[in-house]
């Protein structure tokens, strides 16, 4: 009896273990699931070809979202450009030719505390640097500058945890075949961790796209009569837009508000599904 019963524990104790992780499972995306249908249900009636294309007028509470959409990408590309390169050479040079001594190591652990750093610090941080002491004023510069600086932990530690995660045999059978080290990283290396380098620059940029404070300090306006000519021009952006049409735009129509949220999930989503491609073709062609 007693064998019997030792025999079927481990069985008994996997089901328990698997049952209790799809209760985990389900308790994490139901609340989620529930969000976006109300969101859906909510928003779906404003969503149409004029809201996604013509301007906001009546005081927001008509018209459409196009300078917050536009503004929103704006932000999103100058994010990627002053924040990507110099991520990604970054966690080159940490994971491929930084020693590991104990500057390196405080420099990871700057970076871990920088990632966990409130985004209006960052706001207040753009606010003194780019727009008063450097005079770029409330700009499109500006805030791609912030958000750059509080997306840069999180793409240069993905980066280098990728980078670390190429098998080592593949360096050593590259430079014992007469490439140098630099080649080895650009044409073995970086090819090997391009899914996790991606997931990493996607997750950054998701949390610059979808951030309020940063860009209240340092870009976004309020209403624009006209779309920025310049990166030395002010913009809108969703984020900024949901936040004034939900907080200080007495009658506004809830359809406008969940139509605006709807829009910004879709972008995120948007950008999460470019990633998901992005990565499942790496990951086919890893070898490894």
């Amino acid at each position: 009896m007693a064998e019997r019963r030792s025999r079927y524990t481990p069985a008994i104790q996997q089901r328990l273990g698997f049952g209790l992780l799809a209760l985990v499972s389900l308790v994490t995306v139901i609340p989620i699931i529930v969000l976006i249908v109300y969101f859906l249900i909510q928003g779906l009636p404003a969503i149409n070809w004029s809201f996604l294309t013509a301007m906001p007028r009546e005081g927001m509470r008509a018209g459409g979202i196009m300078p917050a959409i536009l503004g929103t990408i704006y932000l999103t590309l100058g994010t990627a450009l002053f924040s990507v390169p110099p991520g990604i050479a970054a966690a080159i040079y940490l994971a491929e030719y930084a020693p590991d001594n104990r500057w390196t190591r405080l420099i990871r652990i700057a970076m871990i505390n920088l990632a966990g750093i409130p985004s209006v610090v960052y706001g207040l941080f753009g606010l003194g640097l780019f727009v008063v002491f450097l005079r770029f004023g409330t700009s499109i510069l500006a805030a791609s500058l912030t958000l750059s600086i509080m997306t840069l932990p999180v793409i240069i530690s993905t980066t280098e945890e990728a980078l670390r995660a190429v098998p080592n045999s593949f360096r050593v059978v590259s430079i014992s075949l007469g490439a140098s080290r630099w080649q080895t990283v650009w044409r073995i290396v970086l090819p090997q961790s391009i899914s996790g380098i991606v997931t990493g620059i996607i997750l950054g940029l998701e949390r610059a796209a979808g951030e309020t404070a940063p860009i209240l300090f340092t870009g976004a306006s309020f209403f624009l009569p006209q779309l920025p000519h310049s990166p030395f021009d002010a913009t809108m952006a969703l984020p900024y837009h949901l936040y004034v049409i939900s907080t200080q735009v007495p009658g506004m129509p809830v359809q406008i508000q969940y139509g605006t949220v709807l829009v910004l999930l879709a972008f995120v989503l948007g950008m999460n599904l470019i990633a998901t491609v992005i990565r499942s073709r790496a990951r086919a062609r890893r070898q490894w």
